[in-house]
């Protein structure tokens, strides 16, 4: 995977819902000690997956629209809580900002198939505190490979 484009990826940040309001995040902090520090929603297993520009292909905005409420229901469908979150370049000259879903509960290998199906390059998942950015696009690099995170809270 190209070092720029996976730099990109660690800074997005990311817009979730919590219990206690909306809570932003990225991937690019440091080693978390306590894991009890963090926030309840970063302590549980998630994913955070989006139908939006596959393989980074810029298309038409109803498309796009159309294609992420199909992943919507096809996880609704199969029984898993779904919550609308997003996605974004916070530098000042930064314009993309991509809606994506956060899906609790959801099984790795499961959330990689979606990816996967969706011809996303990467997906974000979240396992016992720890979030990855996982590969599902064979093009970019092997799928399932897996780039290590640390949570970042961001105020």
């Amino acid at each position: 995977m190209d070092s720029n484009l996976l730099r990109s990826y660690f800074a997005t940040v990311y817009e979730l819902p919590s219990e206690n309001g909306v809570l932003r995040v990225s991937l690019d902090g440091e080693i978390v000690k306590d894991i009890a520090t963090l926030p309840e929603l970063l302590r549980r297993d998630f994913a955070v997956l989006t139908a939006y520009n596959p393989r980074s292909m810029l298309l038409p905005r109803r498309v796009n629209d159309t294609r992420h409420q199909v992943l919507r229901d096809l996880l609704v469908y199969g029984c898993y809580r779904v919550e609308h979150c997003v996605g974004y370049d916070e530098e000042p000259e930064g314009v993309w900002r991509e809606p994506a879903w956060l899906v609790h509960g959801i099984d790795r290998k499961e959330a990689i198939d979606f990816g996967r199906t969706f011809r996303q390059n990467t997906i974000v998942y979240c396992q016992g505190a720890r979030p990855e950015l996982i590969v599902t696009d064979p093009t970019c690099d092997d799928i399932g490979k897996t780039f290590q995170g640390h949570w970042r809270v961001r105020s």
